[in-house]
């Protein structure tokens, strides 16, 4: 069976978006959940970049493995075509790809926005990071095991 992704999408692939993607994987894995694997990227991301230090950091508080291989990666048509939901970090970027199928604001999810915490200091990350595993949580529960249904 061909693996299921969720591409998460920011602005610039070093904070939101690859905190989620560590989030859902690691939620996938405890839940062992077949089939399902995540993935970022952003809008205005320059390839290559690091995952921020502080959005490391507080995956890490919270026992998310963190990949020393992430490489940020601008948004693609192949990226997306090979995703079956596409989650957008904010409803500006979800209205950038509004034209494409099965693209969702996380508020859909989390019940806000998730503003970027670029500059902020660490507790704006521990909450962007409890926030973000809200959304992960709703994501497995109202869309993953439905969409196994």
């Amino acid at each position: 069976m061909k693996r299921k992704k969720i591409l998460f999408v920011c602005t610039g692939n070093t904070c939101r978006s690859p905190m989620a993607e560590m989030l859902l994987r690691a939620a996938i894995k405890k839940r062992k959940i077949r089939w399902w694997d995540a993935a970022s990227c952003g809008i205005m991301a320059q390839a290559g970049e690091a995952i921020n230090d502080k959005a490391a950091a507080v995956l890490k508080e919270a026992g998310v493995p963190v990949s020393d291989k992430f490489a940020a990666r601008r948004l693609s048509q192949k990226l997306m075509d090979g995703s079956v939901l596409v989650v957008t970090m904010t409803e500006a970027h979800r209205q950038m790809l509004e034209d494409c199928a099965c693209v969702a604001c996380i508020s859909s999810f989390a019940g806000c926005e998730v503003p970027d915490p670029y500059g902020a200091g660490i507790e704006v990350y521990r909450l962007t990071r409890d926030v973000l595993a809200r959304a992960c949580d709703n994501i497995i529960q109202n869309y993953i095991l439905k969409y196994e249904e």
